[in-house]
């Protein structure tokens, strides 16, 4: 299987889960000396493991992550670009470089690694895509995040049309996880979010990871072109 973001909170997670079952995996990441620490710490397992620094906005990385992850393992059966940026701005003062680099990454990078890689998809791969819950009520100073994600659910119901019946292709839909990117928000916002969730609690990456196991596998066989909430409800409450 193949991830990007891989050195990232839900990231590692995804890596773990999945070197804990056995699997051969193809880690990328822009933070290479991160994706290395990873990589140390799951080559105990039975699967091999290999590196790539990635960066999700730069079309020729993608290509390069495609070839090597090819060259090393010859196919891929297992695809999650979970590489993605979150910085704060509200509209009326973002630059329009700051507006494409999120969209670069977030929507962009992930039409380019999947572009990329369909040759080389396996019968029966699975392709799991990261949305958000901003992407389907919007996001108060982070409008070029929640739009990157909303076109993800888009791509995502597009990809299962096309790629079917030989891959299937879904997506989650992550509310507030505690990873290093959302810790300004929960800082800032942390309360109110709690109170319109009605788990009471936010999520832990190890749960976003096994709902991405689940769409992988064969227990999620006659899935695709869905977007699966994982939320506490926070979703539906609000």
């Amino acid at each position: 299987m193949l991830v990007t973001g891989a050195a990232g909170g839900i990231g590692r997670e995804v890596a773990a889960l999945f070197a804990g079952s056995g699997a051969d995996l193809v880690l990328a990441d822009l933070d290479a000396d991160a994706l290395e620490e990873l990589a140390v710490g799951l080559r105990n397992g039975t699967g091999r493991v290999l590196t790539v620094q990635y960066d999700g906005g730069d079309p020729r990385s993608a290509e390069r992550l495609v070839s090597e992850a090819v060259g090393e393992f010859g196919g891929i059966d297992v695809l999650v670009p979970a590489a993605g940026i979150y910085p704060e701005k509200a509209v009326a003062d973002m630059t329009d470089d700051e507006w494409q680099r999120v969209i670069s990454v977030n929507l962009n990078g992930v039409f380019t690694l999947i572009n990329r890689s369909i040759p080389h998809l396996c019968p029966g791969a699975a392709i799991v895509n990261f949305a958000s819950v901003a992407g389907h009520r919007g996001s108060r100073l982070h409008a070029h995040y929640a739009a990157s994600k909303a076109g993800i659910i888009a791509l995502t119901r597009s990809l299962a049309m096309e790629l079917g019946p030989d891959v299937r292709v879904n997506a989650v839909s992550p509310g507030t996880i505690m990873t290093p990117m959302v810790r300004d928000l929960v800082a800032d916002r942390g309360d109110a979010l709690l109170s319109n969730t009605p788990l009471a609690r936010n999520g832990e990456p190890r749960e976003i990871a096994a709902v991405v196991a689940f769409l992988a596998s064969n227990a999620a066989s006659y899935i695709t072109g869905e977007t699966l909430h994982v939320n506490g409800g926070l979703f539906m409450a609000g």
